[in-house]
């Protein structure tokens, strides 16, 4: 188990990665910077251990390409005209794509990494507004006060059937294709990202977690774990996964905002 903790006055933030019960390595990869604002989960996929390699490429690259637009591209601040809203999520759907390419180009160049790729659910708090880029089935969630708002949509099959209503809640949990997702970095050349520009509160908390947490979050677990706040509520998060089966690496990061 690894932990990340950094500090700024406006936000602090912990993070915890976890091999799980079942599985012998750990595929994920988190990545924390409070003074860039920057928070990324990725859930890797691949044999040979190329997802561990995805989902490190991922945030590496996203990370750098993130630093570097962000020297000339300024905070968010005020009311947000539809150019900078679009700007922003550019910003954001450009560093995804980077790594989609360099990670297919990996796999290209090493036919037993063939098909490697990873989920991202990358959160960027800039000044007043948070931006969002996600692919995958990785989770951003926000909690204010006494409520939380999952902020993105799995790219999963079993997502997809329940918004077709093809399949019940209860038909879902026991679904054999519950690992099936329908988005990925890496695995092609080019993805569909979805990007979010909103504003954020001043007590705003954000959750972001894999698959390995949320496949066995109940919705009333979230908010009270979140509230205990620090890494104390991270590692219950990453309790809370495993002693209900532990199945998969369980990835969690925990933002809070003063």
């Amino acid at each position: 188990m690894s932990a990340a903790r950094k500090t700024r006055r406006e936000r602090v933030s912990w993070g915890v990665s976890d091999v799980g019960r079942k599985r012998k390595t750990n595929e994920d990869a988190l990545f924390v910077d409070d003074d860039l604002g920057l928070y990324m989960v990725a859930d890797g996929m691949g044999g040979h251990a190329a997802g561990e390699i995805a989902s490190r490429e991922a945030t590496s690259t996203i990370y750098g390409m993130i630093k570097q637009a962000l020297r000339d591209f300024g905070e968010l601040r005020g009311p947000l005209s539809e150019a900078r809203s679009r700007a922003a999520c550019q910003l954001m759907e450009s560093a995804i794509q980077a790594a989609t390419s360099i990670i297919y180009s990996m796999a290209e160049l090493d036919r037993q990494k063939a098909g490697m790729g990873t989920t991202i659910s990358a959160l960027l708090l800039l000044g007043d507004y948070g931006i969002i880029g996600h692919v995958g089935d990785s989770r951003i969630y926000r909690v204010v006060g006494e409520s939380f708002e999952q902020m993105t949509e799995d790219h999963s099959l079993i997502a997809w059937q329940l918004k077709q209503g093809l399949i019940s809640e209860e038909e879902a949990m026991v679904s054999p294709y519950r690992n099936v997702i329908t988005r990925a970095v890496g695995n092609r050349d080019h993805v569909e990202v979805d990007t979010t520009v909103f504003p954020v509160e001043k007590n705003a908390r954000f959750l972001l977690c894999s698959d390995g947490l949320h496949g066995y979050l109940r919705s009333g677990d979230i908010v009270p774990t979140v509230k205990i706040g620090g890494e104390t509520a991270v590692r219950q998060f990453v309790d809370l996964a495993n002693q209900r089966g532990g199945k998969d690496n369980i990835t969690v990061i925990l933002v809070e905002l003063n």
